[in-house]
C-alpha cells in the first residue's frame, strides 16, 4: 500500500542474526557429541538382575549437566534473553557452572559462576580455566540473592534451579530418559524395572519421570538423596516449602530447600543415603568400573543395591538403570582425600563392608548399619 513506511530496526536485526548463529553453533556442538555409554555391571548377590550405569562424564564438560546447560543456553536465546557480547550468570556448587562456561566460551560470550566458597577446588579451577569467572560467596543460602543481583545490572541469568525442568525437552529431543530407553532397546530386560537417579535442579528426575509416562512405560523412578535433604521431605508430604533437616558434603544433590523444578508426583520412592555411605560408595565404583566418579554417583549407587535387594527379597528379575554423573577427579581435594574425610569425621570402612556384603549377597546396604 503507497504511503505506508516499513521500519526496521537494524540493531534488532543484528541481534537476531547473532541468535540464528549461536543456535546454529549449539545444533553444530549437539550433533558432534556422540552419546554416552551405558555401562553393564552383573553382581554376584544378584542373579537375574541386571545393573546399568549411564556414563555421563564423558560429555566434554565433564557431567550430566552438558545436557542442562545446553538447554539452558538455548532457553535463554529464543526467548529473546541472551545477546551477543552480554554477560551470562549462574548460581551453582560446580558441575553445571563448568558446562555452562565450556558453552560461554563456544559462543563468545562472558560467564560468572556464583558459588558457595566451600565448592570443591577442582570444579574452581574448571571454570577458570574455561575463561569463567567465580564469584565465592560464603553462606550458601546466598548464592541464588548473589546471581540475581548481577542480572539486574545487566547479565543474562541462566537460573538453572528456576528454569531447568522447563528448560529441557522431555518428550524427546536426545533428552537422557529417551536415551537411556533406546540403549536399553536391545537388552534381555530393555524395559527398566527403576531408573535412579539424585536430584539438584530436579531437571534430571522431571524429565526422566514424564518421558516414561509419555511413553506408557512400567519403569518406576527413584530419586537418591543425601539423608534429611530437601526433595526427601518435600516428597514425604507433598510440601512445596519443605526444608532440609541437614546438610550435605555430596555437592550437585541434596537440596537446602524445595526447588521450582522438584515434580513429587512424577517421582516413585526416594531412597535417603548417608554421606558417608555415598562417599565409600564412589571409592567403591572405581574398583568396579577402573574410573573414578562424584559422590552423587556413589549415592546413586548405593539405591540401586537397595532397589535390588528388594526386587530379590520377592523373586523378581529385571533390570535397574542409574546415572555416572560427573568427573572424580573434580574431588580429589575433598571426596577421595582420607585426611579431608578425617577432618570431617566420615569413616568409610563400615560403609565399605556393608556394601562389599551387598554386592556378594544381595542384601540390602543400609539395613546392615541402621
Amino acid at each position: 500500500m503507497e504511503g505506508v513506511l516499513h521500519l526496521v530496526n537494524p540493531l534488532r536485526e543484528a541481534d537476531r542474526r547473532w541468535v540464528h548463529t549461536a543456535v546454529t553453533r549449539l545444533a553444530q556442538e549437539s550433533a558432534r557429541s556422540a552419546d554416552t555409554h551405558l555401562l553393564k555391571l552383573e553382581l554376584p548377590g544378584f542373579h537375574g538382575i541386571d545393573f546399568y550405569f549411564k556414563d555421563e562424564s564423558a560429555h566434554p564438560s565433564g557431567s550430566l549437566k552438558h545436557r542442562l546447560a545446553r538447554s539452558l543456553f538455548l532457553y535463554a536465546l529464543c526467548n529473546g534473553r541472551l545477546r551477543d557480547g552480554q554477560t551470562v550468570v549462574d548460581a551453582s556448587s560446580g558441575s553445571t557452572a563448568i558446562a555452562e562456561a565450556w558453552f560461554a566460551r563456544l559462543l563468545g560470550l562472558p560467564f560468572v559462576a556464583v558459588m558457595p566458597a566451600c565448592t570443591a577446588p577442582g570444579k574452581i579451577h574448571a571454570v577458570q580455566a574455561l575463561g569463567g569467572r567465580c564469584e565465592l560467596v560464603d553462606d550458601p543460602a546466598q548464592v541464588y540473592a548473589t546471581a540475581e543481583a548481577l542480572a539486574e545490572r545487566g547479565a543474562c541469568f541462566l537460573d538453572q534451579f528456576g528454569l531447568a525442568e522447563r528448560a529441557t525437552d522431555w518428550r524427546g529431543n536426545n533428552n537422557i530418559a529417551e536415551s537411556i530407553i533406546g540403549q536399553m532397546a536391545l537388552e534381555a530386560e530393555p524395559e527398566p524395572s527403576w531408573i535412579v537417579c539424585g536430584a539438584g535442579t530436579g531437571g534430571t528426575s522431571a524429565t526422566i519421570g514424564r518421558y516414561l509416562r509419555y511413553r506408557r512405560l512400567y519403569t518406576r523412578l527413584c530419586v537418591a538423596e543425601p539423608a534429611g535433604c530437601a526433595f526427601a521431605e518435600g516428597w514425604r508430604s507433598r510440601d512445596p516449602h519443605a526444608r532440609a533437616t541437614q546438610a550435605t558434603l555430596i555437592e550437585g544433590i541434596g537440596r537446602p530447600q524445595v526447588e521450582p523444578g522438584f515434580l513429587f508426583d512424577v517421582v516413585d520412592r526416594v531412597i535417603e543415603v548417608p554421606d558417608a555411605a555415598s562417599i565409600a560408595a564412589a571409592w567403591l565404583l572405581e574398583e568396579l568400573l577402573g574410573r573414578r566418579y562424584g559422590g552423587s554417583s556413589g549415592t546413586n549407587l548405593v539405591a540401586c543395591l537397595e532397589l535390588a535387594a528388594a526386587m530379590r527379597a520377592r523373586g523378581e528379575r529385571g533390570s535397574i538403570v542409574s546415572l555416572l554423573c560427573d568427573r572424580g577427579e573434580r574431588y580429589a581435594q575433598t571426596l577421595f582425600d582420607p585426611a579431608w574425610l578425617a577432618a570431617r569425621g566420615i569413616e568409610l570402612a563400615p560403609w565399605d563392608a556393608a556394601l562389599r556384603t551387598s554386592l556378594r549377597t544381595g542384601c540390602p546396604p543400609l539395613a546392615s548399619t541402621r
